[in-house]
């Protein structure tokens, strides 16, 4: 990370220096900048650097402009698919439902909730993560009145609760 374009071309030149001091090269076809606001075109060495808006990091979305929104729906998405394949086992009558219980909270929230210490949760969000965590439950216990069933974390005791941004008021995520 830099504050500014020339901190960057010192840090990149710096990484392909040392690089090279142990016998690697930087390759520039893999390497992409981001930026929070305007940037020109980047070159090293006559090669053009990509600009990217967003990408994949260890796993997680990262955008330009901070939004976590899409983060949290592909996390979902991939929470929904994880679930999904387990439903062999969820029907089984063979496995007793705290065995049940302890592979959604293994299995299921984990790969949802992944990364969530960088999340800017708005209340929308944080709805949808209590409406996917409530399906979860249901999908599991589907042969019980669903209706009585409540989350299993109150406001403020959710695992992405404290960290990043919980302010329903902010229009935009703040980093």
């Amino acid at each position: 990370m830099a504050e500014s374009e020339e901190e960057l071309k010192s840090l990149l030149m710096k990484v392909k220096e040392e690089s090279e001091k142990v016998g690697l090269k930087l390759n520039i076809q893999k390497t992409k900048i981001m930026a929070s606001g305007p940037i020109t075109s980047w070159e090293i060495d006559g090669e053009t650097v990509e600009t990217v808006s967003d990408f994949i990091f260890l796993g997680s979305k990262v955008t330009a402009d901070g939004d976590c929104s899409h983060e949290i729906k592909r996390r979902l998405l991939l929470g929904r698919k994880v679930m999904t394949n387990l439903d062999s086992i969820f029907k089984s009558r063979n496995i007793t439902l705290p065995t049940k219980v302890r592979l959604v909270k293994a299995m299921v929230f984990p790969v949802v909730t992944y990364g969530c210490e960088s999340w800017t949760v708005k209340k929308a969000e944080c709805r949808r993560i209590g409406a996917f965590e409530l399906w979860c439950w249901r999908r599991l216990l589907s042969s019980l009145d669903c209706k009585e069933i409540q989350p299993v974390h109150s406001e403020g005791d959710q695992p992405w609760y404290f960290f990043g941004r919980n302010d329903a008021k902010a229009e935009t995520p703040v980093l």
